[in-house]
């Protein structure tokens, strides 16, 4: 009888790796270098390999393992086909098939980083108690994963969720990261937050303190604690544009909770205070009852989220 799952998160840099017990108990974390040469032909041998290692250690044989999931940063299919991988060098590929005959048959899940995150908070942080949750990550962009009925939704190739892509604003001159204009990433990632604080520095002239050293999410958000009162002009230009893109995701989605992560939600609640007032103002009044929560499980999300895929 399996006893044992392993969780896999790939990022650009590092993997993730978790071995959890099937009650979802972290039992050892541990990394490993991404190495993305030669189009990422190693990522898959050496994810494998560290596996295989981990098993030796602990003494596992392959029937006390119930499988492997993985979480990548790319569209993947509910086949586990990936629909490239641009960071890692990856075009599409069933990866959900080649890492199960590098692991000699072993069963392996695939999935988006964002989407089996959001399954980790589901399963174990934030969003526990919660079938239908959408989990928004404010960091260097905005990522989102959405889960309905306890399934991630993954769409036709994999590319649901992609909240941050979510068309807001009609008049913006800088592209984003994805070659659009006016996303909801340029105003609510960690780099939006900076984009406002820095227009709004140049447009008013009024005191803050904001204005003596470096710009960045966290000064904005620590600037707002102190009541700055620039500072809560851009909180709320912040809120809008978030606020109201959840309220579009909702009348879609009809979601129980948000679960917010990512480097910006160290902030804490009082970003809801400026979230759920354009929320409750725009949404359709089905969804105006949904919650909103803090992320809790932090780099560690896609691991558990990727070990919950198998045990489903």
């Amino acid at each position: 009888m399996a006893s044992h799952v392993f969780g896999v998160d790939v990022g650009g840099t590092t993997v993730k790796l978790g071995l959890f017990d099937i009650q979802g108990n972290v039992l050892d974390k541990w990394e490993i270098p991404t190495r993305t040469a030669g189009n990422g032909k190693d990522i898959l041998p050496d994810i494998a390999a560290s596996i295989r290692g981990k098993m030796e250690e602990k003494q596992l044989g392959k029937g006390d393992v119930a499988g492997v999931g993985i979480g990548v940063p790319g569209p993947v299919d509910g086949n586990g086909i990936v629909h490239k991988a641009v960071n890692l060098g990856w075009s599409q590929f069933n990866m959900k098939e080649e890492m199960s005959k590098l692991l000699d048959g072993m069963r392996v899940e695939g999935g988006n980083d964002a989407n089996v995150a959001a399954l980790g908070e589901m399963w174990k942080g934030g969003g526990q108690g919660y079938r239908n949750l959408v989990a928004v990550t404010l960091g260097t962009g905005v990522g989102g994963g959405i889960i309905i009925n306890g399934e991630i939704m993954t769409g036709a190739t994999g590319a649901g969720g992609e909240i941050g892509h979510i068309h807001v604003e009609d008049n913006e001159t800088e592209e984003c990261g994805c070659g659009n204009y006016g996303c909801l990433e340029e105003y609510a990632s960690a780099t939006g937050i900076t984009r406002l604080a820095k227009r709004a520095l140049q447009a008013s002239d009024k005191d803050s303190v904001l204005r003596n050293g470096e710009i960045s999410a966290k000064t904005v958000f620590d600037a707002v604690k102190a009541n700055d009162e620039l500072a809560i002009e851009i909180a709320k230009q912040f809120g809008e544009y978030l606020g109201k893109g959840l309220a579009v995701i909702a009348g879609v989605i009809n979601p129980e909770i948000f679960v917010i992560g990512g480097g910006v939600s160290k902030a804490g609640e009082v970003l809801f205070d400026y979230i759920k007032p354009p929320y409750e103002r725009t949404v359709f009044h089905g969804s105006k009852e949904a919650v909103f929560a803090l992320a809790t499980l932090g780099n560690d999300a896609g691991i558990y989220g990727a070990a919950k895929m198998v045990l489903d």
